[in-house]
């Protein structure tokens, strides 16, 4: 061990990563390190900050909020801004999502998600407990994440704890058919509980993009056999594939939907797992074995729920989807020069995320090229963080067109030898 700090980064290699910059203050879309550096956010901090760093109306929640409240236990109590927010988050949401359980991350949201889901079936007396995802997805690192994600780098270790998952494959361009076929064979094949997608949109399987009408043909199927359809828009919602949320590109209603990330504006951790009516039903009885069982410490912290009903307000009041098409004007424009680029393949675009592959013999999330990129952007003043040799921006709303138009100069300037 060479660092002095005793800190376990997530996702480090500490043994090759080498200089882990500390960062002591941020603002709109920069990070300022120790040694005084300025470093562009172009990742949004892992895909959470939405309108940027220390964004006014977030942080003065915050402020407030810890005037009134701190933690307060959630098991058979309640606080105001819990209340608020779980009514406005019913009220921006499709009218059939009635219920919403708080959580903490992206993948307890998921975990909540499949719980929800087995536990419907169960209490409604059908025998179904067999999930299928798709190849190549990322649903989080808790154990019912890992297990409906991609069997692989990620989760190998753990593969003694993981459960069986049917896979159904990426809907490739050209391929979607074989992809919707799978899923009709395989709900008529066994009873099946339930499919979870990330909707139009892989985020650490490498940022590879389906079309709209492929959800919209998913969720027929899965409406035609009753399997439920779990919506992980964990990455995905908050703007940035160009709408609130993605599933409203497939004018499709999920019955299950995770949200988190972008909740709180990416300020605070937050999550909420949403659900149709007959969800929360079957698990409403006299009978407590039907409860519910799950939980964390902080569920529903005030002060997270605060940050999150201020996000909700800077959506209403300002021009946020105005600022999320001109961020996505922007990408769209930079994005031109690479498509005739033979060092990069795949160039790709979804409302704020943008991706192109580096074109190298060992592609993939642990590909050679991943960290010589990361260090070719830090030098640079750029926070990118390639998923092997995918190169993918999502930057926050309030980057400026020159702000982004410096990381692509950046990517231009990429070689095999950076």
């Amino acid at each position: 061990m060479t660092s002095a700090s005793p800190v376990w980064h997530p996702f480090t290699q500490h043994a090759v990563h080498g200089e882990i910059p500390t960062i002591v203050r941020t603002d709109g879309a920069w990070l300022e390190a120790a040694d005084g550096r300025k470093i562009f956010d172009a990742i949004s901090s892992w895909w959470v900050i939405t309108h940027g760093h220390r964004y006014a109306p977030i942080t003065e929640a915050i402020r407030t909020e810890t005037e009134r409240l701190d933690q307060v236990i959630f098991a058979g109590f309640t606080h105001p801004p819990a209340e608020e927010l779980a009514q406005r988050l019913i009220g921006i949401t499709p009218p059939e999502l009635t219920h919403l359980f708080f959580s903490d991350s992206g993948s307890t949201s998921v975990e909540v998600a499949l719980k929800m889901a087995l536990g419907y079936w169960l209490h409604s007396g059908e025998d179904r407990r067999h999930i299928l995802a798709l190849e190549g997805a990322y649903h989080g690192d808790t154990i019912g994440g890992m297990s409906v994600g991609a069997r692989g780098v990620f989760n190998a270790p753990y593969e003694p704890l993981l459960f069986d998952v049917g896979r159904l494959a990426f809907p490739h361009p050209g391929r979607e058919q074989a992809t919707l076929d799978a899923l009709e064979k395989a709900c008529r094949e066994r009873p099946v509980a339930a499919l979870i997608v990330e909707p139009l949109i892989l985020g650490a399987g490498g940022m590879l993009i389906y079309q709209p009408a492929v959800l919209a043909e998913m969720a027929t199927i899965c409406a035609r056999h009753g399997v439920l359809l779990i919506a992980d828009e964990v990455m995905t919602g908050w703007g940035r594939t160009g709408t609130l949320f993605a599933c409203e590109q497939a004018r499709i209603v999920p019955d299950i939907a995770c949200y988190s990330k972008g909740l709180t504006g990416g300020v605070l951790p937050l999550a909420v797992t949403l659900c149709r009516q007959a969800i929360f039903d079957a698990h409403y009885a006299e009978d407590r074995r039907k409860t519910f069982f799950h939980s964390s410490s902080y569920t529903a912290n005030p002060i997270a729920c605060a940050a999150a009903l201020a996000n909700l307000r800077v959506w209403q009041s300002e021009p946020v989807k105005e600022r999320i098409a001109a961020l996505a004007g922007v990408h769209t424009k930079a994005l031109e020069r690479f498509r005739d680029d033979r060092r990069f393949l795949n160039v790709r675009q979804l409302g704020t995320i943008a991706a192109l592959d580096l074109v190298v013999q060992d592609a993939g999330y642990l590909a050679d090229i991943g960290p010589r990129l990361y260090r070719h952007f830090l030098a640079r003043g750029m926070l990118v963080r390639p998923l092997g040799n995918t190169i993918y921006l999502m930057p926050p709303y309030c980057s400026t067109a020159a702000e982004i138009n410096a990381v692509y100069e950046a990517i231009a300037a990429v070689d095999l030898d950076c």
